[in-house]
C-alpha cells in the first residue's frame, strides 16, 4: 500500500519549471493559493533535495488563512545534503529526511537534531520503500512539488497518481532550464507515462490543467 500521490507545478508555456539561472518564481498569487489549499488536504508534501539547495522552501501552510495543520515534510536527500539551517526546520509539524544508507551516521544524528530520518535503498533513496513506510505512517494523501529529477523518478516508478500544473503566458527558454520532468527521460513516446485530461481552467492569468495517470495494468 502507498499514498495516493498528486503532482503539482507551476510552468511556463514551454514547459520550464525554473530558469537556466534556477529563477523559479513563475506561479502568480492566484496559484499560490490554489497549491496551498491543495496542502491543506494532503497528510504531505514532498520535494527533492535540488529544490531545497534551490529555493529553500517553507513547505508549510502560509498563503492562506488557514486552521489546518501542516503536512508532514518529506525531502528525498538521498546523501542527507540538506542544510541544518535549512527554513523547513523553522515550521511547526513534522519533517522527515528521506536518506540512502551510504550516508555517514554523524550526519544522520546531525539531522536527527531537527528532524526524523528515514533510510530506504543502499544507494539512493528507494521510492517504493519510502512511500510504503509513509503510508504505514498514516500517510494517505501526498503531494509531490519536485524538482524535475524527483517528479521523473516517481513518474517512472509508477508511484504518481495525478498530475496537476498551473501554464503562466511566458517563455524562457534555455537549453539547460529545468523541465517539470527530467532525469534520463523515457527512451520513447510509446514508454511515456499516458495522462487523462480529467478538469482546466483559467486562473487569473494562469491556465490550469488537472490529469489522472492512465494505468497500463
Amino acid at each position: 500500500m502507498r499514498p495516493h500521490v498528486i503532482l503539482n507545478a507551476g510552468i511556463t508555456a514551454d514547459g520550464k519549471i525554473a530558469t537556466r539561472t534556477g529563477d523559479s518564481a513563475i506561479s502568480s498569487k492566484e496559484d499560490l493559493q490554489r497549491v496551498h489549499k491543495i496542502r491543506e488536504e494532503v497528510d504531505a508534501i514532498m520535494v527533492g533535495i535540488g529544490t531545497v539547495l534551490d529555493d529553500d522552501p517553507r513547505l508549510s501552510i502560509h498563503k492562506i488563512a488557514s486552521d489546518a495543520e501542516n503536512p508532514i515534510r518529506v525531502v528525498a536527500d538521498s546523501y542527507a545534503r540538506i542544510p541544518l539551517t535549512a527554513r523547513m526546520f523553522n515550521e511547526k509539524g513534522i519533517t522527515i529526511i528521506a536518506v540512502s544508507a551510504k550516508v555517514d551516521k554523524e550526519r544522520v544524528q546531525k539531522i536527527e537534531e531537527r528532524a526524523e530520518v528515514c533510510v530506504c535503498g543502499a544507494e539512493k533513496v528507494d521510492l517504493k520503500c519510502l512511500m510504503r513506510k509513509l503510508y504505514r505512517r498514516g500517510v494517505r494523501k501526498l503531494l509531490l512539488e519536485g524538482g524535475g529529477n524527483l517528479n521523473f523518478g516517481m513518474l517512472k516508478a509508477g508511484l504518481v497518481d495525478e498530475v496537476r500544473f498551473a501554464i503562466a503566458p511566458r517563455l524562457v527558454g534555455g537549453r539547460d532550464a529545468v523541465s517539470l520532468v527530467e532525469g534520463e527521460g523515457f527512451a520513447t513516446v510509446a514508454e511515456g507515462v499516458e495522462l487523462e485530461l480529467l478538469k482546466h481552467y483559467k486562473l487569473g492569468r494562469d491556465l490550469v490543467l488537472e490529469y489522472r495517470v492512465v494505468r497500463s495494468d
